[in-house]
């Protein structure tokens, strides 16, 4: 896994927690904690890394995951403007993920495995999107869109319609944005 991944998981975490509860994840977990954006790293120090945060803080992985994505956004968004530039909202960011972000990651980080995304509009206002990786970290996926949708200042409904943690072979996510209510004069 590339650095940038552990920068941003430190970055939010002494955001939201301070700096005494980062280092005491890197020692629970018997991480490094040395981390370069470019640098490659086992995935199993972010799961380590992870699963301090479950104990430390009372959550499930799944929760954990979702939380860092939700609030790695900012810190995307403020790394790599480059990215969020030409967006209206979160569901023309989302179509651009595979084409447009992952192919600039690879640019910028050689040797990154990013995960792919099947992309299908659904009828109405949704969009269904496939979560295909090797990881197993549909939450994260789940947390980086809805922070995606917070960047953009739009309420969505996120459902996991399957999921290889329940034993289907991949995620399938349901993303939809809900009419605004009519406004009464």
């Amino acid at each position: 896994m590339k650095g940038v991944i552990f920068n941003l998981l430190q970055a939010v975490v002494t955001e939201a927690h301070g700096d005494d509860v980062w280092d005491d994840l890197i020692d629970q977990a018997g991480a490094s904690g040395a981390y370069t954006s470019l640098g490659n790293y086992d995935d199993a120090e972010l799961e380590a890394l992870v699963a301090a945060a479950c104990e430390k803080l009372g959550l499930d992985r799944g929760a954990v995951l979702r939380w860092f994505g939700q609030q790695a956004m900012p810190h995307l968004a403020s790394a790599y403007p480059v990215f969020f530039e030409g967006h209206a909202g979160a569901r023309t960011f989302l179509e651009g993920i595979n084409d447009i972000i992952h192919a600039e990651v690879r640019k910028l980080y050689v040797g990154a495995e990013c995960p792919h995304f099947n992309i299908q509009n659904a009828p109405g206002d949704r969009m269904d999107m496939d979560y295909l990786s090797s990881r197993r970290m549909c939450a994260l996926a789940q947390g980086f869109t809805e922070g995606a949708a917070r960047h953009f200042g739009e309420d969505i409904d996120f459902e996991h319609l399957t999921c290889t943690e329940r034993g289907d072979p991949h995620c399938t996510f349901r993303i939809a944005w809900p009419l605004n209510p009519p406004v009464h004069a």
